[in-house]
C-alpha cells in the first residue's frame, strides 16, 4: 500500500521499520550542503520521507527523497525526473493552510547517480487513516468537519490548475494541534498515465480503494477525480469502511467502474437522506454528474452541514438538488464493459510483466462448449435460405458497428484534452492553445498574490477536462499582486475612514486616541503608515493601518490663584495655552502688592485660548500725612483718624501743657498706607 506522509507521530516507529543508519544511506548524511537528513518517517512505491533539519534556516522539515534509479539516465526515466520537479513546483505554489507547504526542491550528484529530494513542512501528528481507525463511524457532523479543510486544500489546487490524483486518508495529516493538511499535492499527477511503470509500481494501485473509474478505464481524468476521492473517504468516515472491497485489487477496481457506492444509511440508519444524497452525488460514476471541482463540493457540503447543525431531519428538496439525475443516453461516462476489456485499455496494460508480480491474474474466460449435433427429422434448410442468414448476420454486424463506432466518435473518441496554460504569459498560452487547435477568449483580468502580472491565473475548460477541437477556452489573466496608495484619511471619522480603506481592501485598527486642537472628536488625526510617505505606496491587501482618533481638545484646568502672585499665575496658565489678562489693579488692605485679588474664571478647564481675567493687588491705599503744627491736639487726632489713619500721641522733645501738635512720623506731606499708625507729638 503507497503510504507518502509527512505526519511525525508516535503511530509508526521513528524511522519506519528497519530505518536505521547501518541500511539507510541517507540517514545521518547532510543533504545538498543544507538539510540535515534524521529517522525515516514514511515510505512509498515512489520515496521515502524522512524527518530532517534545514541548517540554513534552524528549523525542522520532512525531506522526500526519490528512490535510487528512479530519474536518473541509467534507468531511462529522464522525463519521469523533469515531471517529479515541475510537479514539486506546481505543488510549492499551493498557498493555503490546510495544503503541506513546499519549501524547495533540488538535486545532488552523489557516485551512485542523482538523488532528487522536496523539502516541505513537518506536520507533527498523525493521519487521517489513525482517525478513522480510531473513531469511525463517526457523526455526519464530524465527518463533514473534517472533510471540509480537505476539499479547501484540494479547492485551492483546482484553481491553480493543479490535480491531486492521490487523495486518501493516508495523504490528510492532523496536525498534534489539530489543523488538518493535504500532503502530496503535484506529486501525484507526476506518476500519472504518462509514467506507466512508476504508476504501476505503487501508486495506481496502491490507492485503488479511491480511484474514480475513469481513472481504471483510460488513466486520464480531471477534478473530478479527486471529487469522487473525497466522496468515497466521506463514506468511509460515516460507515468506519470502504465502500467496495475485493480479493485483489483489480476485483476493487472492478466495482468502482461497475457499482454504485452504496448509501452510507445502509450501514448507519440514523443518517439523512440528504446525507446519503451528498455521498452520491460525489462519487456517481458518471463523471458529468459529480461536482466538476472541489469547490462545488465543498459548497454542497456547507448546505449539508448547515441542515445537520439546524437540526433538520428531512429535507426532500435538498435530496432531490444533491442526487445525481439519471446518465444521459449519449453519455460514455456509465462503462458497462467487463472489467477485463476496459483493463486491456488502462496504462497498466503495458505493464503486464509488473502486474503480475502485484497483482494475481486476471481470471481467463471459459471459452463455450461447442454445441451437441441435434437430431432431427426436418429437412436441411435450402442453401439459399443459409446464404440469407449469413448475409444479413453480416449486415446486422455492420449495422451494429457503425452504431457502435457513431457513438464510441461522438460520445468520446472526437473529444480531446484542453491543455494546461497555468502560469503561462499571455503569449505563450495563446500560442499553445491554438497550436491545439482551439480558440482563445478573455475574462476580466483579476488580482493574483501567486501568478505574476499577465500570466494566466486560471482557464476554462480547466486543464484535462474534455472538449471538442475548435471549442473556445476563456482564459484569466493575472493583474498581479493587488497595491493600493493609502489615501488621505485625515478629519474622516473611524467609520469613513474603515469604509475607505475596506474598498481598497486594507484594514483599518485603531491605534490609539489623542488630544487634537484642530480634528474634532471621533475624528482621524493620522495614520502609520503616515499619508504621503514611501510607506503608504503600493501597499498589500490586507494590510493593517493604525489610526490616531481624535479624543477632541484638551481641556486645559485654570485653578486658583487668589491670594498668590500674579507673575507665576501668568507664567503657569500661558504653558498651558491660555491667555492672562489683567482687568484691574486695586488696593488691598488684605493682599499684598502684585498677588492676585481675584480672577474669572475661577477654577475648572478652559481650552486653548481661552482667557483668564485678573484683578491684581496694588497693596494698601497710600494716603498724604497733613500738616498738623500747632494744631489743638484734639484737632490733629480728629483729622487723621478722618483719613484712616490709627493715631498715637507722644511727648515732643520741648514740653509744656501737651495742648498743642507740633509734628508727626512720618512727618507731613509723605505718603502712609491707610489704616497704618501716625505719631502726633505734643508739646
Amino acid at each position: 500500500m503507497h503510504e507518502d506522509t509527512y505526519a511525525r507521530g508516535t503511530r509508526r516507529a521513528r524511522g519506519g521499520a528497519g530505518a536505521t543508519p547501518d541500511n539507510d544511506p541517507h540517514i545521518g548524511r547532510l543533504l545538498d550542503g543544507r538539510y540535515r537528513i534524521g529517522a525515516r518517517i514514511a515510505r512509498g512505491g515512489m520515496a521515502a520521507v524522512y524527518e530532517a533539519h534545514d541548517i540554513r534556516l534552524d528549523r525542522a522539515v520532512a525531506v522526500k527523497i526519490m528512490h535510487a534509479g528512479l530519474g536518473d539516465a541509467t534507468s531511462g526515466d529522464e522525463e519521469f525526473a523533469a515531471r517529479f520537479v515541475r510537479e514539486a513546483r506546481a505543488a510549492a505554489r499551493l498557498s493555503h493552510p490546510n495544503v503541506v507547504a513546499v519549501y524547495d526542491q533540488g538535486h545532488e550528484d552523489t557516485p551512485n547517480g542523482p538523488v532528487l529530494y522536496i523539502a516541505m513542512e513537518l506536520v507533527p501528528g498523525h493521519t487521517l487513516r489513525d482517525t478513522i481507525a480510531k473513531e469511525a463511524p463517526m457523526s455526519p457532523e464530524r465527518a463533514l468537519a473534517i472533510l471540509d479543510p480537505v476539499l479547501s486544500a484540494l479547492a485551492s489546487a483546482h484553481r491553480n490548475g493543479v490535480i491531486h490524483r492521490d487523495v486518501k486518508p493516508e495523504n490528510v495529516l492532523i496536525a498534534d494541534d489539530g489543523r488538518i493538511k493535504v500532503a502530496d499535492f503535484g506529486l501525484a499527477r507526476a506518476v500519472s498515465a504518462e509514467t506507466q511503470h512508476t504508476a504501476t509500481g505503487g501508486v495506481l494501485i496502491g490507492t485503488v480503494s479511491y480511484l474514480a473509474p475513469e481513472l481504471v478505464v483510460d488513466g486520464r481524468a480531471d477534478a473530478r477525480a479527486d471529487v469522487y476521492a473525497a466522496g468515497v473517504i466521506l463514506y468511509e468516515l460515516l460507515t468506519g469502511h470502504k465502500p467496495h472491497i475485493g480479493e485483489s485489487p483489480i476485483a476493487v477496481a472492478y466495482k468502482h467502474v461497475h457499482e454504485d457506492v452504496p448509501p452510507p444509511s445502509a450501514e448507519v440508519p440514523t443518517l439523512p437522506a440528504y446525507v446519503d444524497a451528498l455521498v452520491a452525488r460525489a462519487t456517481t460514476r458518471d463523471r458529468s454528474l459529480r461536482p466538476s471541482d472541489a469547490g462545488v463540493l465543498l459548497h454542497h457540503v456547507h448546505r449539508v452541514t448547515h441542515a445537520l447543525h439546524e437540526g433538520v431531519r428531512e429535507d426532500a428538496d435538498l435530496v432531490a438538488d444533491l442526487m445525481p439525475t439519471a446518465p444521459r443516453p449519449e453519455s460514455t461516462d456509465t462503462m458497462p464493459e467487463p472489467i477485463s476489456e476496459l483493463w486491456e485499455r488502462t496504462p497498466l496494460a503495458e505493464n503486464t510483466t509488473k502486474l503480475e508480480t502485484v497483482l494475481p491474474p486476471l481470471p481467463k474466460r471459459t471459452p463455450p462448449s461447442p454445441p451437441r449435433p441435434v437430431v432431427s427429422d426436418a429437412r436441411p434448410a435450402r442453401p439459399r435460405r443459409r446464404r440469407r442468414g449469413v448475409v444479413l448476420l453480416v449486415l446486422a454486424a455492420l449495422v451494429a458497428a457503425t452504431v457502435g463506432g457513431g457513438a464510441y466518435w461522438f460520445g468520446w473518441a472526437r473529444y480531446t484534452t484542453a491543455p494546461s496554460v497555468y502560469d503561462l504569459t499571455q503569449a505563450d498560452a495563446e500560442e499553445k492553445i491554438e497550436d491545439a487547435g482551439f480558440e482563445v477568449a478573455y475574462a476580466d483580468a483579476v488580482y493574483s498574490t501567486t501568478v505574476e502580472k499577465d500570466h494566466v491565473v486560471e482557464s476554462d475548460p480547466g486543464y484535462g477536462a474534455r472538449i471538442l477541437p475548435g471549442d473556445t477556452i476563456t482564459l484569466t489573466l493575472s493583474l498581479g499582486e493587488e497595491v493600493h496608495d493609502l489615501p488621505k484619511l485625515r478629519g474622516l471619522t473611524l467609520e469613513q475612514a474603515t469604509e475607505e480603506l475596506a474598498e481598497l481592501k486594507l484594514v483599518a485598527r485603531t491605534a490609539k486616541e489623542a488630544w487634537s486642537e484642530t480634528v474634532p472628536k471621533g475624528r482621524v488625526i493620522s495614520s502609520d503608515p503616515a499619508y504621503g510617505t514611501p510607506k503608504a505606496k503600493d501597499m498589500r491587501v490586507d494590510t493593517v493601518v493604525r489610526l490616531v482618533i481624535s479624543k477632541g481638545r484638551q481641556p486645559r484646568p485654570v485653578g486658583d490663584w487668589v491670594g498668590k502672585s500674579f507673575e507665576d499665575a501668568k507664567a503657569r496658565l500661558e504653558a498651558r495655552g491660555l491667555v492672562v489678562s489683567v482687568v484691574a489693579r486695586e488696593n488691598s488692605d488684605t493682599v499684598a502688592e502684585g498677588d492676585v485679588i481675584s480672577h474669572e474664571p475661577t477654577g475648572g478647564t478652559l481650552f486653548k485660548g481661552d482667557e483668564v481675567e485678573f484683578v491684581v493687588s496694588d497693596g494698601p491705599e497710600l494716603i498724604e500725612v497733613p500738616r498738623v503744627f500747632y494744631e489743638p491736639t484734639q484737632d490733629a487726632v480728629d483729622e487723621l483718624e478722618d483719613l484712616g489713619f490709627k493715631v498715637r500721641i507722644e511727648h515732643a522733645a520741648v514740653y509744656f501743657t501737651g495742648d498743642r501738635a507740633y509734628s508727626t512720623n512720618p512727618p507731613a506731606g509723605s505718603m502712609a498706607e491707610k489704616g497704618s499708625t501716625i505719631i502726633i507729638y505734643v508739646v
